[in-house]
């Protein structure tokens, strides 16, 4: 990449492992392998008749997981988008979902936030029922941080202000500075920028911003929505590479929705399909990367 500087370069070490079989950019296939979305949507259907069961999702967590959700029923307002849902994931793995349009992807992300209305079943971390918390308490207390799918840097505002609202929970001023000058120091690409408005950004590094404002109040898990959508092959890698470096350098926990499923499953060690608010399929990202039937409906033949 012209210009990388020792921010992807440390991420590219930390995630060896997975480089070995990491793809750039997005490689989804050609036009003869495309289906409509109502078509994906039918053949996707067909997945769900024999769904994982709960034990099956905790084997896939190594049968001690740090987040869980069981039996979850939730939407918004009076439409219920989730029918059910299970979900396992240990301390220091990733997980990404994919499914066609309208499958429910993020708002599984959603309720694990707090963001939805959940009529049953419930949200856990560490052995805790954090199910009717709010979202703000989820950050400060159990460690569940959520980077937006959505561009939500403060344009007007530097990159140092926009850290610094990060920490907005933490106790004192003081210790967010600190907390956003210790992310200035491990990012050059923002340090570099740290007095300027956060408009001068490109996409890649403003994407990288919203990131590393999460880290400033140091989560355990990460709910990552769509990290590729707007972004050029190359800041995708970028994006990527930190998201590696934070998942098997600093131990974090990593949910992820991502529209490049390709992409997504060579990143993770966990996927899911969902399909109409459930989880249809559930293995490793090397299995569903091999899958034929998710071959063929989401990576593009």
């Amino acid at each position: 990449m012209a210009g990388a500087n020792k921010d992807a370069d440390r991420a590219a070490q930390a995630g060896r492992g997975k480089a070995a079989k990491r793809i750039s950019g997005y490689h989804q296939g050609n036009v003869d392998t495309v289906l409509s979305v109502d078509a994906v949507a039918e053949e996707a259907q067909k997945l769900a008749s024999e769904k994982p069961d709960r034990a099956a999702l905790r084997a896939l967590a190594g049968n001690a997981p740090l987040l869980t959700i069981e039996s979850l029923v939730a939407g918004y307002g009076a439409m219920e988008i989730l029918h059910g849902v299970e979900l396992a994931i240990g301390e220091g793995q990733s997980l990404c979902l994919i499914g066609p349009n309208g499958a429910g992807k993020s708002t599984v992300l959603h309720s694990i936030y707090g963001f939805t209305n959940i009529t049953s079943g419930s949200v856990s971390i560490g052995g805790r029922d954090v199910t009717r918390e709010k979202p703000n308490r989820k950050l400060a207390n159990s460690g569940i941080a959520y980077i937006l799918q959505d561009n939500s840097v403060f344009p007007d505002m530097t990159v140092r202000e926009n850290l610094l609202m990060g920490g907005y929970l933490l106790d004192a001023p003081a210790l967010a500075a600190q907390k956003a000058d210790a992310v200035l120091e491990r990012y050059d690409r923002l340090a570099a920028r740290a007095n300027q408005p956060a408009r001068v950004l490109s996409g890649g590094e403003r994407r990288l911003l919203e990131i590393s404002r999460a880290l400033v109040m140091d989560p355990k898990v990460l709910l990552v929505d769509e990290p590729s959508i707007g972004l050029e092959p190359r800041f995708i890698d970028m994006v990527f590479d930190i998201l590696t470096e934070l998942q098997v350098k600093d131990g974090k926990t990593v949910i992820m929705v991502e529209q490049n499923a390709r992409k997504g499953l060579e990143f993770a060690d966990i996927g899911y399909v969902l399909v109409a608010g459930e989880v249809a399929i559930a293995d490793t990202g090397d299995a569903l990367l091999e899958n034929p039937d998710v071959g063929r409906l989401f990576l593009g033949g």
